[in-house]
């Protein structure tokens, strides 16, 4: 069977965000150490499915082969992300927006706050977004008082005011 070739996307080759927490960094490890755990159970079981013989139609052989490859590469990129990970010590006397920085902003009809950390730990839903992201870019540098505008796609551009840094 052949597989198709597709052309790789805009995001393929870029490298994970090295600006952890703490708490992230802990959790990477965490899991790290889980799977080095599992990869000689993983090895053992590909071992034993070898021993049956026929490679081309042992088909729980190739599973369990593609599984421990899998575990390998997740290593890999895990031990690769904390090798360069760098932990975000925000700066709590700083007035001006930092990777760490707690910012309240105003538009012409709400008021939001965020915590401004690095894309591994986003989730806007919770008030976390990337410094990467749009308003994140804008924000930072910036300080309490200061107005920024951001083009949101398929909107127009939205005003905001910086009310507070913790």
């Amino acid at each position: 069977m052949r597989l198709p070739i597709r052309k790789p996307g805009k995001y393929t080759h870029l490298k994970p965000d090295q600006n952890l927490t703490e708490a992230k960094y802990n959790e990477l490890k965490n899991k790290l150490d889980r799977l080095l755990l599992n990869r000689p159970r993983l090895a053992e079981e590909v071992k034993q499915l070898a021993e049956l013989g026929d490679f081309s139609e042992n088909a729980a052989y190739q599973i369990a082969k593609g599984r421990l490859r899998g575990v390998n590469q997740r290593i890999l990129e895990i031990e690769d992300q904390l090798r360069r990970a760098v932990i975000i010590r925000p700066n709590r006397h700083s007035n001006i927006v930092q990777l760490g920085s707690s910012v309240t902003i105003a538009t012409a009809n709400r008021t939001k706050t965020f915590l401004i950390l690095g894309s591994a730990e986003t989730n806007p839903g919770r008030g976390i977004i990337s410094s990467r992201s749009p308003l994140g870019a804008g924000l930072m540098g910036k300080m309490a008082g200061d107005k920024i505008k951001i083009k949101l796609a398929g909107q127009e551009e939205v005003e905001y005011k910086i009310i507070k840094i913790t």
